[in-house]
């Protein structure tokens, strides 16, 4: 059991059972090699400072390349004459200053952006990966025209005029859209955006979609257009209700992803019409709010076919709401972490309802209690292919199965994690 189950998201192989492998944490970027790991940000910008206006841009592009500042977007200081890098995630501290260059004013006019996007076009046919800030559609037009082999593409701060031209760039697989971070900046990407950018980029094998707007009908035209699409993630979205209903239309969906999301769906409407993703294998839900059970319900409904799930410091995940989990059948792998509302009582309400599950990773679940565990709950773990356990600091899994006979069948495979 080499290959892990949560692969990477262009892996277009659906695993096997054999392939099952313990959960380890949520899926990242495959780590490369960061030569800039060893270096201050203030030292890399020091070393900018003292190359030639003319060598900018070229240098800089590189440095989104590394490890460390993936998926980070260059910033232009007419100041300094540098590339600033600042990283505009959910994670981003706006108080953050390089040398108070950092705010409205570090973002240049989208006219200044495009000369240095046509640049860029001119200078480098064979580019792969472009980040940009602030680009308008003139500017991502150059770069259709010039750079063919364009793969991956992460826009911040454009709106839906921008993703306009998107349309010449017949290669792209991997969008990155980020229109609304609060305190840092705003930018509307709705169902006009969405829908430009479906009918452009119809072999799209990932998206990601961090503070954007839309309804039903943009995520209808994704799935509709990009029959490719793998792998579609939001991040503190701001759909209109009734938007999960349009995921049904995304025919060949592995990986649906949910992070920092204040709601999942504020009116997912009558569950006969929402349809399901035949195909999905994977749902994440990460610091989500999911205290509101008809959006959850909704959800699992969308999500029946899942083979696994995985739950990471959300908000809301009571007894009550997590037995709606029930619904997915076929349910391998469940992963919990810092499920502080969950009880004994409702992890085993659905997890022996799930006659196929293999793995469970249960971490930083305060509430789960190893004294707690039934008999049934017992033989469920004493089978299982892997199973990590650490609902708190306390847990003595190991010495109270002492005696119990636990382990005996498939006692190969059961291990108490110790990291």
């Amino acid at each position: 059991m080499q290959q892990q189950y949560f692969n990477h998201p262009l892996s277009r192989t659906p695993p096997s059972e054999s392939d099952l492998t313990p959960f380890q944490s949520l899926p990242l970027d495959p780590i490369e090699p960061d030569c800039t790991s060893l270096l201050s940000d203030k030292l890399l910008l020091k070393i900018l400072s003292k190359l030639p206006v003319s060598q900018h841009v070229s240098n800089s592009l590189s440095v989104p390349q590394s490890h460390r500042f993936r998926p980070r977007s260059c910033l232009y200081s007419d100041a300094e004459k540098l590339w600033h890098i600042s990283d505009p995630q959910d994670d981003v501290d706006t108080n953050y200053t390089l040398d108070g260059f950092l705010g409205k004013t570090t973002f240049l006019p989208s006219n200044e952006v495009d000369q240095g996007l046509t640049s860029i076009a001119e200078k480098y046919p064979n580019l792969q990966r472009l980040v940009a800030t602030g680009a308008s559609e003139q500017g991502l037009i150059r770069i259709a025209a010039e750079c063919c082999t364009l793969q991956e593409l992460e826009l911040h701060y454009c709106g839906d005029l921008a993703l306009k031209g998107l349309s010449g760039i017949k290669n792209l697989q991997v969008v990155k859209l980020i229109g609304f971070i609060d305190g840092f900046y705003n930018s509307v990407i709705s169902d006009i955006g969405l829908t430009q950018l479906a009918r452009g980029c119809k072999r799209l094998v990932k998206l990601e979609l961090c503070g954007c707007e839309g309804s039903y009908d943009g995520i209808k035209a994704i799935g509709q257009c990009c029959q490719m699409l793998e792998e579609l993630s939001f991040y503190d979205h701001r759909m209109d209700g009734g938007w999960l209903a349009g995921l049904s239309f995304c025919e060949n969906l592995k990986t649906l992803m949910l992070k920092s999301c204040k709601s999942i769906d504020e009116s997912p409407g009558v569950d006969e019409l929402l349809g399901s993703c035949l195909t999905l294998e994977e749902l994440q839900l990460e610091r989500c709010q999911i205290r509101d059970k008809q959006s959850v319900k909704a959800l699992f409904l969308v999500c029946e076919n899942v083979r696994a799930i995985a739950f990471q410091n959300c908000w809301g995940l009571d007894n009550d709401v997590f037995s709606l989990a029930s619904i997915c059948r076929r349910v391998k792998l469940l992963s919990l972490e810092g499920c502080s509302l969950l009880t004994i009582k409702g992890l085993e309400s659905v997890v022996l309802s799930w006659k196929g599950l293999q793995q469970l990773r249960v971490v930083s679940c305060n509430n789960i209690k190893d004294s707690e565990i039934t008999p049934e709950l017992a033989t469920l773990f004493s089978v299982l292919k892997e199973l990590k356990w650490r609902p708190d600091s306390r847990s003595l899994l190991s010495s109270n199965l002492a005696g119990t006979g636990m382990g005996n069948r498939g006692g190969r495979f059961f291990k108490r994690s110790r990291d």
